[in-house]
């Protein structure tokens, strides 16, 4: 059962804002706070190795904890604000999500149309390469080096047996849904998680 914040209420996402539902998944104990332990459990939920869930947890945390805290001091338990984190948005993303973390539906089309040429429904990786290029910023390492990532652990994680990347999967990451979803499928398998940098 999820516990509840020091209000004695459990945080729920705001409705429409499907960056906080996407991170979310992440906050385990539903307080509206992730620890970088909690960070750790969820990528081990969705069938992420130790190596790989233990990188994400320091860095992920690390980073956006001080840009979710306005006004907040500097914290060594690196605790990300589930409310705030529409101010830890990255550049050189596909701008799918607004500044205020709402899912702009024609720029989610958009990825498909600009970059999925072998199948309408699904990218290729070389196709997600060509993304991940035609969205970098100049000069934005970091944001370039977050998308990255983040499309990286996604293709390898939910790519079909063909090596495609399906567009219901892509919009299932963008609102949260995916991640449950992968939670359940490796509770319910005896499989070995497919991840284990």
């Amino acid at each position: 059962m999820a516990s509840s914040n020091s209000d004695g209420v459990k945080f729920v996402p705001e409705e429409g804002n499907f960056l906080q539902k996407h991170v979310s998944f992440f906050d385990r104990n539903k307080d509206g706070i992730i620890y970088p332990s909690e960070t750790f459990q969820g990528f081990r939920a969705i069938g992420c190795g130790y190596a790989l869930s233990t990188f994400a947890s320091v860095f992920i945390n690390m980073a956006l904890s001080s840009q979710t805290r306005p006004g907040k001091g500097f914290s060594l338990s690196f605790p990300i604000e589930v409310k705030n984190i529409h101010l830890a948005k990255h550049g050189s993303d596909s701008g799918v999500y607004d500044k205020d973390g709402r899912f702009v539906a024609s720029k989610f089309e958009e990825i498909f149309t600009k970059h999925a040429h072998t199948h309408s429904d699904a990218l290729t990786k070389e196709e997600l390469k060509q993304l991940l290029n035609a969205n970098k910023e100049p000069n934005d390492r970091m944001g370039g080096l977050a998308a990255y990532a983040e499309w990286t652990v996604l293709y390898d994680l939910c790519k079909d047996k063909n090596g495609l990347l399906q567009k219901e999967t892509v919009r299932a990451v963008y609102d949260g849904s995916l991640f449950e979803k992968l939670e359940q499928q490796q509770k319910s398998s005896s499989k070995t998680p497919k991840i284990h940098p």
